[in-house]
């Protein structure tokens, strides 16, 4: 794996061990400030005792004996940068007193002004700090009083003349510092702003990502338990009949079976669809049979009737004179009643009276499943309630409501159970949007 990039840009060892000097640094960053302030006070001494006025125009460096007030001002002054982090705003103050101090304490001949002009270095470090440590107007105000003081400084008790290029350098220098501590402390919130809608956005993805594989999870369910419990209802009974009936009547018997072997084949069927869908693309053939609808609700009706239950229809014949229903809505409005019906056949038992209405009114669907409860030879006598341990009933409310739809279900005074669901109609697409 190639090395992190350097400053530069640079990849390689150099660039690697720069890195890793740099997180050193960052875990350590009074240690840092310790060695900033030795070499600030490197910079001071050295500048102070350099003669910049000799006859030739040429600097000499260590032409200029140091003072000992200066080495101890500029002492001082570079200590106070050791804690610049701890609390940047005493330490700015700090270091531009003694700067002044530096300047005022013999403005005689301007020379010993002139000699400890660089002291000024150290408050520009502390108001480099100042500025890309607070807020941006507080370093605007702060930056500009003392860019102010230290130049005003300058001029009254500095070198000589008052334009002269030490004077010049301090209101350019304090200026900068300003400037780049509040540019730099800019490119941080930017960087830190991107950074965090960075990570937000990664834990929107995540969640999304889990929202929908939850959702996900609980339509396969759906589907599972509609496609299982209905042909596993209709084995049950019919085998429960040909049991009975094998030694008195065998045809019967034998017609019971076939509806169990008809039953057991939609049941593969419809599984084998519905894992099929939760294959990965080119893993399995796409299912070329429709997903069930109102348009084959005959057809559901009449193995229900195969089994001894009593079923009556009340709705437009074909059921496909309700108008355009979107394609969710229909899938919905079969498994509702294949549900329901389920339940009466599975809790009410055989020779029991339901009605199933489906009525269109005011841009709903409405469905209602009702039974008198007065099967015979129930697995449960209990009406398919919430205390049954099933998921029915649940698999109806979410899919009602995952349509933004309507469902109730109860007991009836009168004995018997309803299941009411009103699911509002969407438009199916025209052709031409179809085409589109």
């Amino acid at each position: 794996m190639a090395a992190p990039p350097g400053p530069a840009g640079a990849t390689g060892p150099a660039a690697g061990r720069f890195c890793r000097l740099r997180e050193r640094l960052r875990a350590h960053p009074y240690a840092v400030d310790a060695l900033v302030a030795l070499a600030t006070l490197a910079a001071v001494l050295f500048s102070a005792s350099t003669e910049t006025r000799a006859a030739d125009g040429e600097p000499h460096f260590g032409g200029r004996e140091l003072t000992t007030q200066t080495v101890l001002l500029a002492v001082l002054a570079c200590g106070t940068l050791v804690l610049r982090r701890r609390a940047p705003m005493p330490v700015l103050c700090v270091t531009g007193l003694i700067s002044v101090v530096a300047f005022a304490i013999d403005p005689a001949e301007g020379a010993p002004s002139d000699e400890r002009a660089p002291i000024v270095l150290a408050a520009v470090i502390a108001l480099y700090t100042v500025s890309n440590r607070t807020s941006r107007s507080t370093s605007w105000r702060v930056g500009a009083v003392t860019v102010v003081a230290l130049t005003a400084a300058g001029v009254l008790f500095g070198a000589r003349p008052w334009y002269s290029q030490q004077n010049l350098g301090i209101f350019a220098w304090t200026g900068m510092a300003a400037a780049v501590g509040e540019a730099v402390r800019s490119r941080r919130a930017v960087v830190d702003a991107i950074r965090e809608r960075a990570e937000r956005a990664e834990r929107t993805r995540e969640e999304e990502a889990r929202r929908r594989v939850a959702e996900e999870r609980l339509r396969i369910a759906r589907e599972l338990h509609d496609v299982v419990a209905h042909h596993i209802a209709l084995v049950n009974v019919q085998a429960g009949v040909a049991s009975h009936v094998m030694d008195r009547r065998p045809d019967q018997a034998k017609q019971a079976l076939a509806h169990v072997r008809d039953a057991s084949r939609h049941a593969l069927s419809e599984l084998q669809t519905t894992v099929g869908l939760l294959r990965q693309s080119g893993e399995s053939a796409a299912p070329t049979e429709p997903a069930p609808g109102l348009a084959v609700l005959d057809d559901l009706l009449d193995g229900f009737r195969k089994t001894g239950l009593q079923v009556a229809l009340e709705a437009p014949v074909p059921p496909a004179g309700l108008g355009p229903i979107s394609s969710a809505v229909d899938l919905t409005a079969y498994r509702v009643v294949q549900e329901a019906l389920t339940n009466v056949q599975k809790h009410v038992g055989t020779e029991a009276h339901a009605e199933v209405r489906l009525h269109k009114r005011r841009g709903d669907l409405e469905i209602t499943v009702l039974d008198d409860g007065a099967g015979v030879g129930a697995d449960d006598v209990d009406p398919p309630g919430e205390g049954n341990g099933g998921h029915g009933l649940v698999g109806m409310r979410e899919r009602a409501a995952a349509l933004h739809g309507h469902c109730e279900t109860g007991p009836l005074d009168e004995g018997g159970f309803r299941v009411y669901v009103r699911l509002p109609l969407e438009p199916a697409p025209s052709h031409e949007e179809t085409s589109a």
